[in-house]
Formats: structure tokens, sequence, C-alpha cells
């Protein structure tokens, strides 16, 4: 089923086409301003419906958050002195295992909180997971020792995080965007949830 933005950017260009064909009779009838009104509004349909489907494209991987949300589940297993292995279990069903050297995972996720003006359309804060990696507990040991990270992210054509950090246009309707991480020791077999709320990115042990 189409998002809302897919249906507003269907019904905005539908609307452009009809401004369109206006300013086309109005031409046969060599009435100029009806065919410059015509033309205008068209145009900034077509902007309007461009803007819309670009949104919702970039958008596809988000989450809606509204409360507190499981993002992820992750089994911690030790495998050598420092290294060990995250099976991840997303919400969806996918699953996927990285094998990470450190005594600490860490996870991350873009936040993306739309303004009011955006809310109309059905946009509201949403996350996306980011990455995963080891974290060691000695700056010199991160320095030195192997680094271990891999991406969360699905794969898309267009990223809405990448496309606010190029394009100004969408400024007035994007309160903020911003990175959370957090971490948590990972040296002994665990069972961690990754939970998104409005502040940010949490680890918690399962059960407690």
């Amino acid at each position: 089923m189409p998002g809302p933005l897919v249906i507003v950017a269907i019904g905005t260009a539908l609307l452009a086409i009809a401004f369109l064909s206006s300013a086309i009779v109005a031409l046969r009838r060599r009435r100029l301003f009806g065919t410059a009104a015509g033309v205008t509004l068209a145009l900034l349909l077509f902007a309007v419906a461009a803007l819309m489907a670009t949104i919702s494209v970039a958008t596809q991987g988000y989450r809606a958050l509204t409360r507190e949300e499981l993002a992820a589940t992750v089994v911690v297993q030790p495998t050598g002195p420092r290294h060990f292995t995250a099976h991840f279990i997303f919400p969806d069903g996918r699953e996927a295992t990285y094998l990470l050297a450190g005594e600490q995972i860490y996870v991350d996720a873009h936040i993306l909180k739309w303004k009011p003006i955006a809310n109309v359309f059905g946009l509201h804060t949403a996350y996306e997971l980011d990455r995963v990696g080891g974290r060691y507990l000695e700056i010199e040991d991160e320095r030195d020792s192997a680094r271990t990270i891999f991406s969360l992210a699905e794969a898309k054509p267009i990223d809405m995080f990448a496309l606010r950090r190029r394009w100004a246009a969408f400024t007035p309707l994007l309160d903020a965007e911003y990175g959370s991480g957090t971490f948590v020791t990972a040296e002994r077999p665990d069972t961690l949830q990754v939970l998104v709320s409005i502040t940010g990115l949490l680890l918690r042990h399962a059960g407690r």
C-alpha cells in the first residue's frame, strides 16, 4: 500500500497536469494571462510532487518513532580475548551476525525529527540503525588495535540523512537530524536490546 507521501505526490502531480491542461486551452484561445498562470501553477505543483516523491524514497528504511521502541535484539558471544560475535535479530525478521574486536559493543543510529508542517503529510520522528562496531576500553587500543565496524542500514537509492546534509531546501521541513550512539561491555555471553526513544539510542540487558 502506498505511503501517505506517495499519495500526496500522485495527487499533486495530477493537479499539476490539470493546471497544465488549462494553460494549453488558454493558449489556444490566446489568453496569455491564463496561460502564464496555469503554467506557473503547474510547474510549482510538479516541484512539490517531486519533493514529496523524493522524501518518500529517501526515508525508506526509516521507522516512525512515537515511543521507546525495540530496534533489534543482539545476542553477544565471546569467541576469544577481546573478540566476540554479535547476532542481530531485527523486528522484521532479518538476522545478521558480525565478528567484532574489543571489550564493548557499539551501536549508532540516524534520527530524523520533522517540523509540525511535515507532520501534516504523515512525517514524524524516525530512525534507522546505522552502524555496529567493537569498542576498546583504552584509547591506546582504539589507536593501535584492530578496528571492526559494519553497516546496519539497508541499501537505498537515496537517503534522507544525506539529502539533508547536501540540500538546504529541506531545512523548513526538518527540525533536527542527528546521530545517537550507545555501547556496553561485551566480555561475557549476553542478550541485549537496542532501544530507540525520542531522546536517543540505548542498549539494555534483556530481562532487566
